[in-house]
């Protein structure tokens, strides 16, 4: 399995888009989403959508319907 980044967003936007990739079949991981939560910074850190390579254009078109 190799993971590809489908996109950076705020760590809300980003949970939401995996969770629809999930409903759609195509395992999603929100890597970042902790970052800085502690200091109350984490909206301003970019959070990556990951997806199996393979997946990639599938979850492009999920997420471009949006």
């Amino acid at each position: 399995m190799s993971l590809a980044e489908l996109g950076r967003y705020s760590r809300n936007e980003a949970l939401i888009i995996a969770g629809r990739l999930e409903s759609e079949g195509i395992a999603a991981i929100v890597f970042d989403g902790d970052m800085a939560i502690g200091d109350g910074s984490d909206l301003l850190i970019p959070v990556r959508v990951m997806v199996d390579a393979d997946d990639f254009d599938e979850a492009r078109a999920i997420i471009s319907d949006r």
